[in-house]
C-alpha cells in the first residue's frame, strides 16, 4: 500500500452512482463495495462520503405537483437517502461488514464542540470495525449554509479524521490540460502547491451533482496543503481504489502532492471555517507583510486598522490585508466591541493567536 496509509476517505459522486436516467447504478455500487471490502480486509480504515440521495429519490418517486428547488431537494433527499443507505447496508452486509450512517450539515462544523463530537462519533465507529457512510442532510441543509457539494464535505471529513489520503471519484479520469474532448488533451498526473490550474479547469457541472471540476480542484488543493494526498480519479474504472492505493504512479488519475509541513487539528478546522465567519478584521501593511512572510506570528491589536461585523469571543473571522484582499481566517479572543476598543494599541493580548490562525 502507498506509504504508511492506514486510513483513507473515499468520496463517490452522483454521476458515478447513477445511470443516465437518474436511477441508481447498483452494479457500480456493488463493484465499489467490493473494492472497499478488499481494502478493509487488508487492515485499512475507510470512510465513505457518498452522494446520490437526491438522484435516488427522483428515480423512486414521481409527482405531478410543481415543486420549487427547496421543496424538491428536501422531498427527494428524504426518500432517496433511505434507498441509498439501505442498498449500501445490504451490499456490505453480504460481505460481512457493518456500516453506519452519518448525516451532517455545514453548521455542524461551525463550532469546535460540534466538530469534535462528529470526530468522536466516526472514531468510535472505525475503532469497532464499522465503516462510516457520510452524506449531507439535504432535508435541512437548504439555506446559504449548504456545502458547495459533497466534495467540500469530503475535504472537511478528511482533515477532521486525519486521513492519509482523500480519493475523489468522478466520471472522468482527473484534471485535464485542455478540453477532454480534444484528442491531444491529457490528464495532469501530479499537481504541486505552486502549479497554476486556472486555465485548465472547466466550470461546468454534472447532471446530477451540484459541483464541478473547479470545486474539486479548490478542495483538493486546500486538503493537500494540510498534508493529505488527494486523488481525483474515475469511479467507473474497474478496481480503481485498490489500484490507487497499491500503485498510484501507474494508475490514471490526478494526484495533489501533499505539503510536508504538519498542520495541527485546530488549524485544519479553522482552514475550512471561512463559510462560518461572523466578521472581518483589517490589518495594516506591516502586519500583512509579516503574516505573508510565513513567520509564526499572531494578530495584535496594534496592527488592526478596522473591525467589521458583530462577533463574540471564539467566533471565526476573516483576516483582510491592507489592500482589501483576504489573507486568512482565525478564531478571535475578543468580541467585536472589545476589538474596536483596543485596536491600534500596544501591549495587549493577541486578537487572534497564531495557534488559531490559518493564513492562505
Amino acid at each position: 500500500m502507498s506509504g504508511n496509509w492506514h486510513r483513507i476517505a473515499v468520496k463517490v459522486g452522483s454521476n458515478v452512482l447513477t445511470r443516465p436516467d437518474g436511477t441508481l447504478d447498483v452494479t457500480r455500487m456493488s463493484a465499489l463495495v467490493d473494492q472497499i471490502t478488499d481494502l478493509y480486509r487488508k487492515g485499512m480504515e475507510v470512510i465513505l462520503i457518498s452522494s446520490g440521495a437526491v438522484a435516488a429519490g427522483k428515480s423512486e418517486f414521481h409527482t405531478d405537483k410543481k415543486l420549487d428547488s427547496v421543496d424538491s431537494r428536501q422531498l427527494f433527499s428524504a426518500i432517496g437517502q433511505v434507498k441509498l443507505i439501505n442498498r449500501y447496508y445490504e451490499l456490505f452486509r453480504d460481505r460481512g461488514i457493518c456500516v453506519g450512517q452519518v448525516l451532517t450539515t455545514k453548521e455542524s462544523f461551525s463550532t469546535r464542540r460540534h466538530y469534535l463530537n462528529q470526530r468522536n462519533c466516526m472514531s468510535v465507529m472505525l475503532e469497532n470495525g464499522i465503516i462510516p457512510i457520510v452524506n449531507e442532510n439535504d432535508t435541512i441543509s437548504v439555506t446559504e449554509l449548504m456545502f458547495t457539494d459533497n466534495d467540500e464535505l469530503s475535504g472537511l471529513v478528511a482533515t477532521m479524521m486525519d486521513v492519509q489520503a482523500l480519493i475523489i471519484l468522478s466520471n472522468i479520469d482527473g484534471i485535464y490540460n485542455g478540453p477532454p474532448s480534444d484528442p491531444d488533451t491529457c490528464v495532469i498526473r501530479n499537481i504541486t502547491q505552486d502549479d497554476d490550474l486556472s486555465s485548465y479547469v472547466q466550470t461546468t457541472k454534472s447532471l446530477f451533482g451540484r459541483g464541478g471540476m473547479l470545486t474539486k480542484m479548490q478542495i483538493a488543493r486546500k486538503v493537500a496543503d494540510e498534508g493529505i494526498t488527494v486523488f481525483i480519479a474515475n469511479g467507473k474504472r474497474d478496481n480503481i481504489l485498490p489500484d490507487l492505493v497499491s500503485d498510484a504512479d501507474d494508475t490514471l488519475c490526478t494526484r495533489f502532492i501533499p505539503s510536508s509541513v504538519p498542520v495541527s487539528s485546530v488549524k485544519k478546522w479553522i482552514a475550512h471555517s471561512e463559510g462560518f465567519a461572523k466578521g472581518k478584521i483589517y490589518i495594516d501593511k506591516q502586519a500583512s507583510e509579516t503574516l505573508r512572510s510565513g513567520k509564526a506570528v499572531s494578530i495584535l491589536p496594534v496592527g488592526i486598522v478596522r473591525v467589521e461585523g458583530r462577533f463574540e469571543k471564539n467566533d471565526i473571522v476573516r483576516i483582510v490585508d491592507y489592500q482589501g484582499d483576504m489573507i486568512g481566517v482565525g478564531k478571535v479572543n475578543y468580541s467585536s466591541a472589545q476589538a474596536i476598543e483596543i485596536m491600534g494599541q500596544c501591549g495587549q493580548k493577541p486578537v487572534v493567536h497564531y495557534d488559531y490562525l490559518y493564513v492562505e
